[in-house]
């Protein structure tokens, strides 16, 4: 049992001892506010239906225990309905598994790093669909086995041009999802694993694939709809905030903005929860630079947030401005 003044946020993720200055944690898993295992199990009715309203009023006040966070955040992003049951869901887990499975066979066809335990970091084709055969080209998109790669390779392969213009764009983003994946939180030791590394890079690379209107999301950003400022936002919103804290401000956002009829939503066909996510975000960037006049406002705006972010003053004045707004929406 967890008591007394609490754990930090961040006690259950192991940071590597050589990353001292790591940004401290600033929330505290506390009984009575965090949902605990008891009180998530609690919510269960025997065949296994959920009552989600007896844990959303917890998560909103303080998050959710890690050792629970998987099991939790599933019903949150509408991967499952919550008046289904044990058994239901646990065969949609297995279904889900196996299209993943299908997908990253698909993904593999197409480019043999898909399941192979390795990441691409260099660009493997041009824009007009040729293999690169720069041997140090090759040598950093495969830097542990480029050359045993190179002399497996048949003369066939070396010259294969790929014509569709949707495989090309996909294989274009495969080293630039390889680079973010090794930049991904280097400070855990977590992801001290090629394992670890490897299994988000075949995520990414899957999903990339399957959901061609989100992709990977790099797409070019223009100076005049302000994108640019809340892709900023957004890597200024994990670099001011520990590992731990900006997990319980996302799982709070999304305890506050939940929709019972999430879960039809994430099962319409071409509509996943990240897809959803993102477009969720991008409703709300124009709402959140709508103070500012010009892009001198919005750099100040940025430049404001770097090194002054507080994260429980920050969701204790959101959670103030939800309940003015709930207030609002009421009377009208």
């Amino acid at each position: 049992m967890w008591r007394g003044s609490g754990e930090p946020a961040d006690s259950f993720y192991a940071v590597r001892p050589e990353c001292s200055d790591v940004t401290k944690t600033r929330f505290k898993i506390k009984a009575g506010r965090t949902l605990s295992v008891r009180r998530w199990h609690a919510a269960f009715s025997p065949d296994g239906c959920l009552d989600i309203s007896q844990t959303l009023g917890r998560i909103q006040r303080g998050g959710v225990h890690p050792s629970i966070r998987g099991e939790v955040w599933e019903f949150l992003l509408g991967c499952f309905d919550p008046r289904s049951s044990f058994d239901e869901r646990e065969q949609q887990r297995q279904q889900r598994r196996v299209q993943y499975l299908r997908w990253k066979e698909e993904c593999r066809e197409m480019d043999s790093h898909v399941g192979s335990g390795r990441i691409i970091t260099a660009p493997i084709i041009t824009e007009d669909g040729e293999p690169i055969k720069d041997p140090l080209v090759l040598l950093e998109a495969n830097p542990d086995q480029a050359l045993e790669s190179t002399a497996m390779c048949t003369e066939a392969e070396r010259n294969y041009v790929i014509f569709d213009k949707k495989i090309i764009q996909w294989k274009l983003t495969l080293h630039q999802i390889g680079l973010d994946v090794l930049r991904t939180d280097r400070t855990l030791v977590f992801y001290e694993k090629q394992e670890n590394l490897s299994k988000l890079w075949d995520i990414l690379a899957v999903y990339a694939w399957i959901d061609k209107d989100v992709g990977y999301c790099q797409e070019t950003l223009g100076g005049g709809d302000y994108l640019f400022a809340f892709r900023m936002f957004m890597v200024l919103f994990r670099r001011e905030l520990s590992f731990g804290d900006s997990l319980y401000l996302w799982e709070m956002m999304w305890a506050l903005e939940y929709d019972p009829g999430i879960f039809s939503m994430y099962e319409e066909p071409g509509f996943t929860g990240v897809k959803m996510l993102v477009r969720k975000e991008k409703q709300n960037q124009y709402a959140t630079l709508g103070r500012s006049t010009g892009l001198d406002d919005v750099v100040k705006i940025l430049n404001d947030v770097n090194g002054n972010l507080d994260a429980k003053k920050a969701c204790s004045g959101a959670l103030k401005l939800h309940r003015k707004y709930l207030k609002k929406a009421k009377k009208t």
